[in-house]
Parts: structure tokens; sequence; C-alpha cells
């Protein structure tokens, strides 16, 4: 059974890691697809690989980092596929520094790209969820969002912020039958990792009870979950947790 037949889904960040796991998943479980991101050859790699799973594909050469970026795959969807039902914000960066180091320019595109992008695609996608009443968003954050971590402050609070926004809109939009919820992984093998040092890396994998970071297509099935029914219907302003054990709330 195709878990979202039909339902028309925004992937952002879709060229790699996460994003491309979540695009083929959400493929197999025949959603109708808008997949976004600013690197148009990945992104065609996995648009291609979606389309041989059967899906309908649409490309969206985006920068969430900007806000015309950020509400550009809300667009191409509605115009392209007639509406939007499924918004999986998932585009982000990841640069590591002290504190007492972080420039304010880091700091700023951190908050620009990880946290300000997953407000301006909602709130270019609430309308129309509103109007049909029925729609999910889905937020990736991080479990540094909910335990922190050294060297990555600004990076943790923006994924706390994505986790504090997600559970306010969710207080405001359920009645209406959109489901706003958070995916906070653990360390996964994914390329938005290779800029951090290997020996934060290996420290890091020696404290999680599993023993080893995740793999991204250990993530896209909660993303499925979230957006599926009945699975995801009584999911409000959750945030769940595929993080080898590295937080256990």
């Amino acid at each position: 059974m195709q878990l979202l037949n039909n339902r028309r889904a925004v992937v952002t960040g879709a060229a790699s890691g996460i994003g491309a796991a979540i695009a083929h998943a959400y493929a197999e479980a025949g959603a109708r697809l808008v997949l976004c991101d600013r690197d148009g050859e990945r992104l065609a790699a996995v648009a291609t690989a979606c389309r041989a799973l059967g899906a309908e594909v649409l490309e969206c050469m985006a920068d969430v980092g900007s806000r015309e970026g950020a509400q550009a795959g809300v667009d191409a969807c509605v115009q392209g596929l007639g509406g939007i039902d499924i918004l999986v914000n998932n585009a982000g960066m990841l640069t590591q520094a002290d504190c007492v180091d972080l420039t304010q320019q880091m700091w700023d595109d951190m908050l620009r790209v990880d946290l300000t992008s997953v407000f301006v695609a909602s709130q270019r996608a609430l309308p129309h969820m509103l109007a049909q009443r029925w729609g999910r968003i889905i937020n990736i954050a991080s479990q540094l969002g909910i335990k922190g971590g050294a060297q990555l402050t600004h990076y943790a609070a923006a994924k706390a912020g994505v986790i504090g926004f997600s559970k306010s809109l969710a207080h405001e939009v359920s009645k209406d039958n959109v489901l706003v919820n958070c995916i906070a992984p653990g360390p996964i093998e994914t390329p938005l990792v290779d800029g951090i040092s290997q020996a934060w890396k290996a420290a890091k994998a020696k404290e999680l009870p599993l023993g080893r970071f995740g793999r991204a297509e250990e993530v896209a099935p909660v993303a499925v979950l979230l957006a599926s029914e009945p699975g995801g219907n009584l999911f409000v302003g959750q945030t769940l947790n595929p993080n080898s054990g590295d937080v256990m709330p």
C-alpha cells in the first residue's frame, strides 16, 4: 500500500543526505514531489531516481538562505501540482567553532538557513493547507537542539528554535487538521557532517548507546509515518528522535 498516494510534497535540501532519503521514501510511498536544492547536478540525480520509482517529480533549484529561495518550493508545488499537502523543511547547514571564536556572520548565516527558512516556507504553505483543512509540516531539527553540543552553539540554538517554532505552530493550526512535528536525528552519516572534525565524530560515536552514527535511510521512514494516514494522525507538536540513543526523552 502506498501510504502517501498522490499527496503533493515539497522536500528541501533534497539533493543529498536525509533529504534525498526522504525523497526516495516518499516516491516509493506514492507522493508527487517537488524537490528543492541549490546543487542542481545532485538534485537532478535524485529526481531521476525518484522518477524511476514511478513518482511525478518537479525540480526546484533554490537556496533557502534567501526569502525567495525558501518560498520557491512551495510556489513550485502550488503552480505545478495544484496545491501542497506536505512540507518537509530539511535544508540546512553545519559549521563548527568555539563560541568565543564564533563570528557574527557565522551566527547570522546559521539562523538564516537553519531556522528562518523553516518559518518562511511554513508561512508560505499554511494558507493552502488551512484552506483545504489538511496538511503536514515536518521540520528536521537535531538532538543537539535538545541537549546542546560543544563548538555548535549556533547550530544548537537554531535547531532548538525549530523545535520551539514547531510546537507553537502546532498549537495554532492543529484544529484545522494541519499537523506540525519535528524529527530530531542524532548524528547521521551524511555530507552535512563532513565539515565536522574526525576527533569530534569519533568521540561522539563512543557516547552513543547504539555505538554508531545512523544512516539517512534509517531516518526517512519517520518522515513517511508523520505524513501518512492514519499513522501520523495523532502526532501534534511532537519531536521524534531517531538518534542512536543520544537523547532519551
